[in-house]
């Protein structure tokens, strides 16, 4: 129950904070309560210089403690919402001198004079209860701790170094060569049988053993290799609460993104399918009724299922001509799937020799300074602790990693001795680790973690088992929870970053995906790790979760932050019985049925998340423009298309998203939105829509983010100069830019340069082929040179010469229609570039494009060269086109590079892939509407590509298909 240090201590920094705040303002309330409420602060804050003591205190704490802590944090949290709940009761108090200004005064006190009676009475009472709370530790004697000598408050945690930029790839899972054998086998074995045509039955693979073996990581790697060889693939999570229609209707969706084209019917309702009708549309799928031609064959994971009755349920649903590989952790479910003539394979530990090399490579690649082969001694403590399991020694290596670097002066051999003494109750004399041998470990690696980084971690419960999650929007949630805070002169966000990075560091969360400037786009929780932090925090009633993978008891305290993953009618008949009113944090998954009668009751919101709702109304927006306190609010993905004029209410909103919506403009009374610092608009995968620019958004001053708005032709002078006031602006996306006079280029310039002189690090602008970027920003006299990320969309072409001059630049896109040989000389000298990528939005049809490509090849006798030199830090290439003009790479050319990435509907070649001499990986993404013959250029690059052999191993080459057509919607 380490937690409840964590939280009590957060709940109660917080409520001081807020409380000093309140005394601090000239509210005029009853006699008498604003002594009560300096007795709370001063009670409060004694309360917290003990259990800052109390997170300094090594190992667990007695039940009494942890009964006190609950009472704290419990107390904290109601004293909180009162207080919350102050500012919009008697906001808007009269200021100032005069007869007018005295009848105002008397006329607020008068209308005021009920809600101030009600706060003197709520106050009363939680006085009274902080005073029981307070007496409490003495009468059950919660013990004192011995003084430690240390100051009151939390010593400062060490600084953390920024994770420099670095790619994430597919790792191939370590130790499991043969089993991978045996499914490459069972595909090829299926190839012949489809040829021969034999028969048409489904085919199965189950792969069983226990949690933490490495079941999915290996399913995995045989979908990302083979996958692109089946028509279709899809894969789903099934885990404790089975539920057919869930199954199928992922399975159609992912079968429908793949095949949508001209001819393909929208799915429309899917949410209100039955069983039947999505099995029929299926069928329908995999047999051609719903395209022009019948699948050969498709492929499906099945990832943890957990009964024989789920399985078979689910078998009856699946058509003919599939490959289907099943994980699961129980052996009678991998004999369901033998007993139809499937193939079953046991997964069992990995050899000392794999375990040790996944540890080493582990350790080796934090950077550890003189890191080494293991010792024996290092060697037989490390598998005794993890017993060879692929999960635990990930998170033993995590740790001892991170605790290596933290206390250099300690050998690994040291931290795998006080893991391996942690662990000593479940560990026997072998080398056999069960399952809560596997728990325990998760405990050791929890309970080491600071108890703010804790409550972060907690906090990834919210989202659903199996889900990538953003960087960002975990980042941005934590932050309007209020569980970060900016100290020792860094700002929230880097502060934030920071124990991002950290958890990623301990492996607790995997890294699966990065952004291309280098940092970690999305996350991963193991399912084991997910199912400890889901329980931990039902526990301590962080977090309550409905419709979730795993049965939760229903809470016994007020609900502070609920997550609905599930909205069926089930889920909306307990999140009826709830009670709501202290909800701080709601976060709503896909569907809003659970929550249309039961919103009103959310009255002190924070955090609202309804990314992906589908079915949010006018009328559910209504409501929301009510709630005051919102700090975050994220409609991403639904369909709304407006905002409602009363969102001005929401004077404490601080990020806005909108993106993949159909909202295109924001009411005039979103100017009262002064605290906003993120917008984020537009969809970028639907020909860049984009939110009009308005002078609202221009008076939101506190602007850090600015994303996918649209300068239009009509936006007047006044407008362009206004721009120039977002001077804490960090981030500005534009996706669209009008057909302007040459004045109002001009102005528009003159903000991009003025804001780029302040704190713009970010700047991304897509001329939508009005030519703003050839007539006017290649021409700047004061470019942007501060910018960490620039990228230039559009009709580009050439290069701008001042380009060369942004020597922190870590990342650069352009228009492919710049690409030419003179273009890689250019960018070759910029010292920190990370990335560089050259794209074009496949829905531009300018004719002018083609011909542009054809004229830049022409001047080096048709192929685009890449010389040698340059490109010191480059680590990732791109390349996203329509059609790919000839590349060549010289010998010595881009050093560095890791990675090469290419996404087309037609290629004429990739040579010299032999000469970069650190290529790691070749990514090779093909349209659905690719011809033939592009097609197998693509097979013949993956041919070459995988031939190079000059070094000790050879790039891994993945070859995948993007559905062009619904990118084109």
């Amino acid at each position: 129950m380490d937690l409840i240090v964590g939280a009590s201590n957060n709940a109660v920094k917080s409520l001081v904070n807020k409380l000093g705040s309140l005394l601090a303002q000239e509210y005029t309330l009853i006699r008498g309560v604003r002594d009560d409420i300096q007795y709370i602060n001063d009670e409060l804050t004694s309360m917290q210089a003990f259990l800052n003591r109390l997170k300094r205190e090594p190992g667990g704490h007695d039940e009494q403690r942890q009964d006190w802590m609950k009472q704290v944090r419990e107390v904290s949290y109601d004293i909180e919402d009162c207080i919350d709940g102050v500012d919009h009761r008697l906001s808007g108090e009269p200021r100032g001198t005069g007869m007018v200004m005295h009848l105002r005064k008397k006329w607020y006190l008068l209308t005021t004079l009920y809600a101030r009676h009600c706060i003197s009475i709520e106050i009363g009472n939680l006085k009274t209860r902080a005073q029981h709370v307070s007496e409490r530790r003495t009468r059950y004697g919660v013990k004192e701790l011995q003084n430690d000598g240390g100051p009151a408050g939390v010593s400062p945690p060490p600084d953390r170094l920024a994770l420099p930029p670095q790619l994430i790839g597919a790792i191939e899972p370590v130790g499991m060569e043969k089993v991978m054998t045996e499914l490459q086998k069972w595909f090829e074995e299926g190839n012949r049988r489809k040829e021969q045509a034999t028969d048409d039955l489904p085919r199965f693979f189950a792969i069983v053993g226990s949690g933490g073996l490495g079941k999915t990581t290996l399913a995995m790697a045989f979908y990302r290799n083979f996958g692109f060889e089946f028509d279709c693939r899809a894969c789903v999570l099934v885990s404790q609460k089975f539920d057919i229609l869930t199954v199928l209707r992922s399975l159609v969706k992912q079968f429908h993104e793949q095949q949508s084209g001209p001819y393909q019917d929208p799915l429309g309702s899917i949410e209100d399918w039955n069983v039947k009708q999505l099995n029929g549309k299926l069928v329908d799928q995999i047999q051609g009724k719903s395209v022009l031609i019948m699948l050969d064959r498709y492929m499906i994971l099945v990832d943890d299922i957990w009964s024989v009755s789920a399985w078979e349920s689910l078998r009856d649903y699946l058509p003919k001509g599939g490959s289907i590989v099943v994980t699961t952790r129980f052996n009678s479910v991998a004999e369901a799937c033998r007993r139809r003539e499937g193939e079953v394979h046991k997964l069992e530990p990995l050899s000392e020799e794999s375990s040790c090399r996944l540890f080493y490579e582990i350790i080796s690649g934090t950077g550890i300074n003189g890191s080494h082969e293991l010792t024996p001694d290092e060697k037989s403590v490390m598998l005794k602790c993890t017993g060879r399991l692929p999960l635990a020694i990930v998170l033993v290596a995590g740790l001892v990693s991170t605790k290596v670097k933290s206390e250099p002066r300690w050998t690994i051999h040291h931290h795998l001795v006080k893991v391996e003494n942690a662990l000593s109750a479940v560990l026997g004399e072998g080398f056999n680790l069960t399952p809560a041998g596997v728990t325990q470990i998760l405990t050791h690696c929890y309970n080491d973690l600071p108890p703010d980084m804790k409550t972060c971690l907690l906090y990834l419960s919210m989202f659903p088992k199996g889900c990538q999650i953003s960087r960002k929007r975990l980042i941005r949630r934590w932050i309007a929870e209020g569980f970060i805070t900016g100290n020792h002169g860094r700002t929230v966000e880097e502060v934030a970053d920071d124990c991002f990075n950290e958890l990623i560091g301990r492996n607790i969360i995997q890294a699966i995906s990065n952004s291309s400037n280098g940092k970690v786009k999305n996350c991963y929780i193991h399912d084991m790790v997910m199912e400890y932090i889901v329980f931990k925090s039902n526990d301590e009633n962080f977090i309550t979760i409905v419709g979730g993978h795993w049965q939760t008891p229903f809470p016994t305290y007020k609900v502070r932050r609920l997550s609905i993953h599930k909205s069926d009618g089930k889920e909306k008949e307990t999140v009826e019985k709830m009670k709501l009113s202290h909800v701080r944090s709601l976060t709503a998954l896909g569907s809003f049925k659970a929550l249309h009668s039961t919103l009103h009751k959310f009255q002190i919101l924070q955090v609202l998340d309804l990314e992906g709702c589908k079915d949010l109304t006018t009328k559910e927006l209504k409501k929301i423009c009510k709630m005051q306190q919102l700090k975050y609010l994220s409609l991403r993905r639904t369909e709304v298309k407006y905002i409602p004029s009363k969102i001005g209410r929401l004077e404490s909103l601080e990020v806005l998203d909108i993106r993949e919506t159909g909202i295109r403009e924001l009411p005039d009374s979103s100017d009262k939105l002064q605290r906003m610092e993120h917008i984020l608009a537009g969809n970028k995968n639907k020909g860049h829509d984009a939110l009009k620019l308005t002078e609202a958004i221009t008076k939101m001053t506190a602007l850090q983010t600015l994303s996918g708005v649209e300068i239009c032709t009509g936006s007047g002078k006044e407008l362009l100069r206004a721009l120039q006031n977002l001077t804490n602006l960090k981030k500005f996306t534009i996706y669209k830019v009008g057909h302007f006079t040459k004045g109002n280029d001009e102005l528009l310039l003159s903000a991009i340069e003025h804001l780029s002189s302040c704190s713009l690090k970010y700047l991304a602008i897509d001329d939508d082929f009005t030519g703003f970027l050839d007539s006017s920003l290649s021409a700047s006299q004061a470019p942007p040179e501060h910018l960490h990320t620039l990228g230039l969309s559009g009709r580009l072409s050439q290069v701008p010469k001042w380009i060369g001059r942004l020597h922190s630049l870590e990342k650069l896109t352009l228009s492919i229609t710049s690409l030419s040989t003179e273009s890689f000389l250019d960018l070759g000298k910029l010292p920190y570039l990370f990335s560089l990528v050259f794209l074009l939005d496949s829905t531009k049809k300018d004719a002018s494009v083609l011909k542009i490509l054809h004229d830049n090849a022409l001047k080096t006798d048709g192929i685009i060269f890449v010389e040698a030199g340059g490109f010191r830090k480059l680590k990732l290439l791109r390349f996203a086109a329509p059609v790919l003009p000839p590349l060549s790479f010289l010998e010595g050319a881009m050093l560095g590079l890791q990675r090469i990435e290419l996404r087309f509907r037609m290629v004429e070649g990739v040579y010299g892939l032999e000469n970069l001499e650190s290529l790691q990986l070749v990514l090779l993404t093909i349209s659905s509407q690719a011809p033939k013959d592009a097609r197998a250029k693509a097979l013949q690059i993956k041919e070459l590509a995988s031939m190079v052999r000059h070094k000790l191993n050879a790039p891994s080459v993945v070859l995948d298909e993007y559905n062009e057509s619904s990118e084109q919607k």
